[in-house]
């Protein structure tokens, strides 16, 4: 595994959590090497969605991966002697049917790997696996359609599957672990200041922690919704904890690939 602690050590100015236009992202690879490039980054991550055994617009299809391995090494071979630049994948964790231990990835070259939930079964129909990371408005139509507007329940979904993820093991880096907490948080306000949503969380903290994981925290919703993943209020306990915490931006763009970081890391007392 790659020595994390030694970069985060060396440099403020790194990120191991990017999308480009192979997934869902809104730029080129090659745009974003130039921006890091250019604010003075050490160390930069590529990190698509990972292919999954359905349709999504948000992933990486199965045909791309060889063409995103290509232009990875070709932006090494050019661009290597002025950052370091690393390749890896955001894996979707589906379940038995698919996650980071499927051996698809063992046949990839990846330096590192992430795991995250961003799918979780329907309520209406548990064949189906329903997106449930994205902007609020989508969110909440895709409670009523698949989830019978039963949000304890959806909570509940995304923390278990949360937990046998990293039970099921597989990856280095867990991404942006109580996501959940913003769309739920929005849909019943106060949500995560009940005593069950805590229990939730710790469970799932503890688990990560048993299995010594690579804690990201994500900035990505800082700026336009004050929001770090996870949240600032567990940022205490992160200090404490003793694990390795990786300060990512979770960019879809250029210009934000340093976004919300060196705030996150003055909370953190980084």
């Amino acid at each position: 595994m790659m020595d994390f602690n030694h970069i985060v050590q060396k440099s403020k100015l790194y990120n191991f959590h990017s999308h480009t236009q192979f997934c869902d992202g809104r730029a080129p690879m090659e745009d974003f090497v130039k921006a890091a490039i250019e604010a003075g980054f050490t160390d930069y991550g590529f990190s698509p969605h990972s292919p999954i055994p359905f349709a999504s617009p948000c992933n990486i299809s199965f045909d791309s991966v060889e063409e995103y391995v290509a232009e990875y090494r070709r932006l090494c071979d050019k661009y290597g002697d002025r950052i370091n630049l690393y390749l890896s994948m955001e894996i979707d964790y589906i379940g038995e049917q698919w996650g980071a231990t499927n051996k698809y990835f063992d046949s990839l070259p990846l330096d590192y790997r992430i795991s995250s939930v961003h799918f979780i079964p329907a309520f209406t129909d548990n064949s189906l696996y329903i997106d449930i990371d994205g902007r609020y408005p989508a969110f909440k139509q895709r409670m009523e359609l698949y989830f019978n507007n039963d949000i304890r329940a959806v909570v509940e979904s995304f923390y278990a599957q949360s937990i046998e993820m990293v039970e099921t093991g597989g990856f280095d880096i867990i991404g942006h672990f109580d996501k959940i907490g913003y769309n739920a948080n929005q849909f019943q306000p106060g949500i995560e200041d009940e005593e069950w949503y805590e229990r939730l969380f710790m469970r799932l903290f503890d688990a990560i922690m048993d299995n010594n994981l690579i804690i990201e925290v994500n900035t990505k919703a800082y700026v336009e919704h004050n929001r770090f993943f996870p949240d600032l209020r567990y940022f205490d306990m992160l200090k404490k904890s003793g694990a390795t915490l990786l300060i990512n931006s979770d960019a879809h763009y250029p210009h934000l690939i340093n976004s919300g970081r060196m705030e996150a890391m003055r909370f953190l007392g980084l």
